[in-house]
């Protein structure tokens, strides 16, 4: 019973452990040659498993493939670049070439200015009140050629240091002056830089509007609106011609321009000295409402000036320290307005010759005569001698004598003068005072 069983167990283990069982596992020992059959069999099968070990070469092709696609993709995509860049850089080059076009035809469209109806659509907004700030006009040059007679002698109004004022018809409504600036001279070239750029700036009831301006060639030309009753000069001191100013009317034109100047001092920024202000400077419209104009000799007055402006302006309107050392501030104006003060209260002009071919200052002459109660009445103008309140007349000639004094300091400011000023006018005239016999 213990035999059978040992060979039980012995027998399947030396079976499983035979040459028989165990000969088609070995794949590296060639099949035995005693049975040939088996390597028949096994042959196919076995190369089968060999090649699928081994790569083939479909894979190897496959790899080469993929290469050579990225290589394509990379050439396309710097050829694509290449073209976009060319595509750009063209419209580049069409853009400017377009942009230069379009700046040389604005610039030619400039120089040659604006139709006549243009210009008269821009003379009207601007008299019925623009907005602040408003650009100045461009006007044709045949437009100025046509509304003056082609500047005829006949024409002209006025003149000055840096040109001649001629009367301008654009239209049956729409009349102007023309200020055609001197060619060559280079005072009058700055001062028409300037006035273009400040009165493009500057909108007030008291101060010449700016309607355009024309530039043909070397000449310069400006356009202003037309004040009908001229400048003050010529309704206080031009021979032949009995004054139409009545004292009331000589209080408005003061009240005036004070404001005017109020304006350039206190309410501009920076402010500005208008440094020329003299009566053949302040105009009067149709009904006597008293203008600032002549702004090429302007500056910015912020700061006291010392000696760095070239020495301009008209003798008898410096303020000593001016004339002395240079110094230029809003109280040289002041003193200015003291001399026109003087000019409406006497009727005298600012210097005058005398019998020994010298000259006279109104303010040497009148200053010691304004204190004397007594004289001041009998130097008074004519033309409105007798005709006004004592009492005011003596406050005018305070106000005179504050404004001409010769230390600046001294001097008011010009919001103090337009404060006097106020009680002194006609409510009519735009002043405060009530009186039956106040219009013109």
């Amino acid at each position: 019973m213990g035999l059978k069983l040992l060979l039980s167990i012995l027998i399947p283990i030396w079976v499983l452990s035979s040459p028989l069982f165990s000969a088609p596992l070995d794949v590296s020992v060639d099949p035995p040659v005693s049975d040939p059959v088996l390597p028949k069999e096994k042959e196919p099968v076995f190369k089968n498993s060999s090649d699928l070990i081994t790569p083939p070469p479909v894979v190897e092709v496959k790899v080469v493939h993929s290469k050579d696609l990225n290589k394509k993709i990379l050439i396309a995509l710097v050829v694509a670049s290449t073209l976009l860049g060319g595509i750009l850089l063209l419209l580049s080059c069409f853009l400017i070439r377009r942009l230069k076009i379009l700046k040389k035809c604005n610039a030619r469209d400039a120089a040659k200015g604006m139709s006549l109806s243009t210009s008269l659509d821009k003379f009207s907004s601007l008299k019925s009140g623009g907005k602040k700030g408003c650009p100045i006009a461009a006007i044709e040059y045949q437009s100025l050629v046509s509304a003056t007679k082609d500047f005829d002698e006949g024409n002209v109004i006025g003149e000055d240091g840096f040109g001649r004022v001629y009367k301008a018809r654009f239209s049956e409504n729409i009349h102007s002056a023309v200020k055609k600036v001197y060619a060559g001279v280079q005072e009058a070239e700055t001062g028409f830089e300037i006035e273009v750029e400040l009165l493009g700036k500057i909108q007030h009831q008291n101060i010449v509007s700016l309607l355009g301006y024309c530039i043909h060639g070397k000449a310069r030309f400006l356009v202003y609106e037309m004040l009908e009753n001229g400048s003050l000069e010529s309704h206080l001191h031009e021979r032949n011609r009995e004054s139409t100013l009545n004292w009331h009317l000589r209080m408005k034109v003061a009240l005036d321009v004070a404001r005017g100047l109020e304006h350039l001092h206190e309410v501009c920024d920076p402010p500005l000295i208008h440094r020329n202000l003299k009566s053949s400077n302040i105009l009067l419209d149709s009904k006597f409402n008293a203008k600032l104009s002549d702004f090429g000799l302007a500056i910015s007055g912020g700061k006291p000036n010392t000696n760095n402006h070239k020495f301009s302006g008209t003798l008898g309107y410096l303020a000593p320290e001016y004339l002395l050392d240079g110094k230029l501030t809003d109280k040289s104006d002041v003193y200015a307005f003291g001399v026109v003060l003087l000019e409406l209260l006497l009727g005298r002009r600012p210097v005058e010759r005398l019998a020994d071919a010298q000259c006279q200052s109104i303010v040497t002459w009148a200053t010691p005569h304004l204190m004397d109660r007594s004289k001041l009445p009998n130097i008074v103008d004519q033309a409105i001698r007798n005709t006004m309140d004592l009492k005011h007349l003596y406050q005018v000639a305070a106000i005179a004598v504050l404004c001409v004094q010769p230390e600046p300091s001294y001097r008011p400011l010009i919001t103090d003068v337009l404060h006097s000023f106020v009680p002194l006018v006609p409510l009519e005239l735009g002043g405060s005072l009530r009186t039956i016999d106040s219009a013109p």
